[in-house]
């Protein structure tokens, strides 16, 4: 027996990293998935880990930004599942790195896009089915950026401390319905995202910031996905039924200094 068994989960973000960990991890404790991603390649893949595990699953292209991509993955994912139990609304980038008077507007725009718009309009679809059910698990991806700065991201920061305020507001309006709403705050987790940032921090030596991040965290190590997927997981589950309106720092002890 599961943890997740009779449950239906929906991963945006689902192509690789964190998402893609996730749906594995979930799939191992016997959730169905609904995997969403604007990369076919890479959710395509993720539905062929989660299947090898036995695992029902579907994937949907979609672009986060866009309303009715969003209305879309929702609508499949009830046409195919009949419900949604664990959003992992997961999906996002980082942007740019450059000091705030060289960061560019458009790139400041398409993180907000996708960050921000993208997270909003996943609750928008997800929690109006969750309180038709009276039952749901929420868990937004933010990060470290969401609880502190961070040195030349400032439209990733801006987008993650949006993160962590949808998410407690979400928490206190649809808790009544049964519904919990949470965020994770991950530190940095050897992804994708972290290799490119390295690679934007230093081109010819990207090695040199994951020294220098392996040096600011506490732990002295850099997070794996396993570790976010193990706690995702458990967020999603029956087991933390009264963790609501958390945003978890997940992170060496990186905030705790």
């Amino acid at each position: 027996m599961g943890r997740l068994d009779d449950k239906v989960a929906l991963i945006t973000g689902a192509a690789g990293g964190l998402g893609r960990q996730t749906a594995i991890r979930m799939a191992e404790e016997g959730a169905k998935i609904a995997l969403v991603d604007l990369n076919v390649e890479g959710g395509e893949e993720t539905k062929k880990l989660v299947e090898e595990i036995g695992s029902k699953s579907i994937f949907i292209q979609a672009d986060v930004s866009k309303s009715s991509d969003v209305q879309n993955y929702v609508k499949k994912t009830i046409e195919e599942f009949g419900k949604i139990d664990i959003f992992f609304n997961n999906a996002g980038i980082e942007g740019m790195v450059a000091p705030v008077e060289d960061y560019d507007e458009d790139e400041f725009d398409k993180v907000i896009a996708i960050n921000v718009k993208g997270v909003f309009l996943g609750l928008k679809y997800v929690l109006k089915e969750m309180k038709k059910q009276g039952s749901g698990s929420v868990i937004n991806t933010s990060s470290i950026g969401g609880l502190v700065g961070h040195e030349n991201f400032i439209g990733y920061v801006a987008s993650k401390h949006a993160v962590s305020g949808m998410t407690k507001d979400a928490a206190i309006e649809y808790g009544k319905h049964g519904i919990r709403v949470n965020a994770i705050a991950p530190g940095p987790i050897n992804t994708d995202m972290v290799k490119n940032a390295a690679h934007k921090h230093n081109p010819d030596n990207p090695q040199e910031y994951y020294d220098l991040v392996t040096s600011l965290v506490p732990s002295r190590m850099i997070g794996e996905p396993e570790h976010v997927a193990n706690l995702v997981t458990f967020l999603g589950s029956d087991e933390s039924p009264y963790i609501n309106g958390a945003i978890i720092a997940i992170d060496g002890a990186m905030t705790a200094i």
